[in-house]
């Protein structure tokens, strides 16, 4: 119970930053496409929350150990900094964007863009359900052994497959297109993160080498 109170906690300050990342860049309240966007991931990330602490609380315990101050490699510390400061860019931005006019994004395709926000949402789902070893934080654990089941199979790091589409999501559901641009840009970061945390699982999880031969993918299939 107290582990569920501490996630229900997390994810009611996490709605009221983006309440204020969101109307005040806004200029108003009367902004929908923020609201459903708000709704979606809210109830989303709250499920995915309430489901852990029922199925697997270990799990959850990991997951919300988040933010560069729960790191213990410093270039995974600069990296989620720099993660988080893009991501709220992203918002930002798409928000003005929507504001001043600079581009167009009709109804339907901001009702996409929250539909991707979800499936970005659901693939990370997925993934819990597969690895319990799936922390917010780079770091091997006592007893973990290499997944290579479900989407594991497919590429090295499907977590990180839902936070790209996630992000490709979040600015068409915020009405805007430009901010597509500022989520493109978290793909290097992304790309880095990973990096340096399969040259630490090389060194220190058994069995990775021979992942890494079975599984030629990191992120997308065909591409990387």
């Amino acid at each position: 119970m107290q582990l569920l109170m501490r996630t229900l906690k997390t994810t009611i300050i996490g709605v009221i930053v983006f309440c204020c990342l969101i109307f005040v860049p806004a200029g108003t309240l009367a902004y929908w496409q923020g609201w459903m966007f708000i709704a979606v991931f809210g109830i989303s990330t709250a499920l995915i929350g309430l489901y852990l602490a029922l199925a697997n609380p270990v799990l959850l315990e990991r997951r919300v150990k988040v933010g560069p101050a729960a790191e213990t490699r410093p270039v995974q510390k600069i990296i989620i900094t720099v993660s988080f400061a893009v991501f709220c860019l992203m918002l930002i931005v798409s928000v003005l964007d929507h504001r001043f006019g600079w581009s167009h994004v009709p109804t339907w395709l901001s009702v996409v863009g929250d539909a991707l926000v979800v499936l970005g949402l659901m693939i990370d789902l997925r993934v819990f359900r597969e690895n319990s070893y799936g922390a917010s934080t780079i770091e091997t654990m006592a007893g973990q052994k290499v997944v290579s089941t479900g989407p594991y199979a497919v590429v090295r790091h499907p977590m990180y497959a839902g936070v790209l589409v996630m992000m490709l999501g979040t600015p068409l559901a915020l009405g805007s297109r430009w901010g597509i641009l500022l989520a493109i840009a978290t793909v290097p970061i992304l790309m880095l993160r990973i990096l340096d945390e399969e040259r630490m699982l090389r060194h220190e999880l058994e069995g990775y080498e021979s992942y890494v031969r079975d599984v030629r993918y990191r992120l997308l299939p065909g591409l990387w």
